[in-house]
């Protein structure tokens, strides 16, 4: 049996509110507001993230990771790789990326439940992630968010069995970008979701029932992708689901439109508070669609989550619209006083992509130090060449001592530069990220985040900051 094992979700820290839009521009917001994706994240960090939160839920061996997006920031790349390296996944892992189009992450997680049901692989982690940015004072300026979602999928001891599903293709200009494009456009908006997303995805969902002879009343909760609440609702009275007690909020008054995670966020929120025995209906459009059937086993009780989808949403921190149009590039700033942009050579990103993309350090076998980053020469005993590798990216933290740096080079001033003493011994020197300096203090705990830290020359380079640890 081939189903879902784990779930992890990510939602940006940072909001912008529609009215803050409208401000901007001197229009209407309409009310509500949409996560934003900080200066220092993208698709890749964001999709890490939640597979991290998928790995804490089920400590098992992960032999595949897909990665579904539409906002990949190379265009030529193979983003899971840096994702796998990133999580020290083992070589032999398969890698792949789901891309181009909102259907992305149903084909990776349809290619995934075929693998594991066939026997190539046992779990293969399917992470979504989007971060796309609408056209200043366009409709999806207001309505685009950002986040990640990712399911493990797996055959032993899953909470969910994913029995079957139905797709469908169409071909229409519905939302698309071009090679040169950095804007989303779309079609007359009538059109495409009365003929596209409304008729395609209702096609999928009522040939999944019709297949497994099912009803709408044989669904305890119903997934369904959509551009908007409105257009949400609209398809489910269509397809006879009662839209209070059986749709799955889309989030997108407190979110937006997260674009390729939005169904998995949903799906993860709804498997939060299923029961065994439930049916789950996933339903996921762009260019055709496809509808899945899922069922709650017994395992689903064992689950404990970091933290619920309700509480990510409600962790925020305000931000002003010239802020998030900083961010995003839609403005120019001017340039930091000290240093310059410095291209990255290739060979010394190859040879440490260990200790950076993964945070490996060393612990002396002499006295039992850990140390980062990796040297040959112990800082405490003096021993030479007597280490192992120690990760650091899994360990938690306590703020030793930190310093504001109001001259730094970084989008988001003042930067936060500390020293971070790690449980279990080691101390690290790196940035601390989403926070506000007036909250940070010495003996701040604080955990590690994969995040981007500069971009030269084409390449993305990523690493590991420190943010403070949620409230339980």
């Amino acid at each position: 049996m081939a189903g879902i094992v784990a779930t992890g979700v990510h939602v940006p820290i940072f909001r912008l509110s529609r009215e803050e839009i409208a401000r901007a521009w001197g229009g209407r917001g309409g009310g509500g507001e949409k996560a934003i994706a900080g200066y220092d994240e993208d698709a890749v960090t964001m999709a890490v993230d939640a597979a991290i939160e998928c790995r804490r839920q089920a400590d098992r061996p992960v032999d595949g990771l897909y990665f579904a997006s539409t906002s990949s920031p190379y265009r030529e790349k193979l983003v899971a790789t840096v994702m796998a390296t990133a999580l020290d996944l083992p070589r032999e892992c398969r890698t792949a990326d789901y891309t181009d189009s909102l259907r992305a992450p149903a084909a990776a997680i349809s290619a995934a439940v075929d693998a594991v049901k066939s026997g190539s692989s046992r779990n293969i982690i399917v992470a979504a992630s989007d971060r796309r940015t609408g056209a200043a004072r366009s409709k999806f300026e207001m309505e685009l968010g950002d986040g990640a979602a990712a399911l493990m999928i797996g055959s032993e001891d899953v909470i969910a069995s994913i029995d079957g599903s139905y797709t469908i293709y169409n071909e229409m200009f519905d939302v698309w970008r071009t090679e040169g494009d950095a804007y989303l456009r779309s079609g007359e908006e009538r059109l495409i979701v009365s003929e596209g997303y409304q008729k395609t995805l209702q096609e999928a969902v009522a040939g999944l029932m019709k297949k497994f002879k099912l009803a709408p009343a044989d669904f305890a909760r119903v997934v369904l992708a959509a551009p908007d609440a409105r257009a949400q609702a609209a398809l489910a009275k269509a397809l006879g689901f009662d839209a209070k007690t059986q749709l799955v909020d889309s989030l997108y008054a407190v979110i937006g439109n997260t674009g390729v995670p939005a169904p998995i966020i949903m799906l993860a929120s709804a498997l939060e508070t299923a029961k065994p025995g439930d049916r789950i209906l996933l339903g996921v459009y762009g260019e055709g669609a496809e509808a899945f059937l899922l069922t709650v086993t017994e395992k689903i009780k064992q689950v404990k989550h970091s933290a619920a989808v309700k509480d990510l949403v409600a962790r925020k921190i305000p931000i002003s619209y010239e802020k998030y149009a900083t961010w995003r590039g839609l403005i120019s700033t001017e340039a930091a006083k000290l240093g310059g942009e410095v291209n990255p050579s290739l060979a010394v990103l190859w040879r440490d992509r260990r200790a950076v993309l993964a945070l490996y350090g060393v612990k002396c076998l002499a006295c039992g130090t850990p140390q980062y980053p990796p040297t040959r020469i112990c800082a405490v005993c003096q021993s030479k060449d007597k280490f192992e590798d120690y990760l650091f990216a899994d360990k938690r933290g306590q703020v030793f001592t930190f310093a504001v740096d109001y001259l730094a080079i970084t989008e988001n001033p003042p930067g936060i530069n500390a020293f971070i003493d790690f449980d279990g011994g080691g101390r690290m020197l790196c940035e601390i990220t989403d926070c506000d300096p007036g909250i940070v203090r010495v003996g701040m705990p604080v955990e590690m985040t994969f995040r981007r830290f500069s971009t030269s020359v084409g390449i993305m380079d990523y690493s590991w900051k420190a943010r403070p640890v949620p409230p339980a």
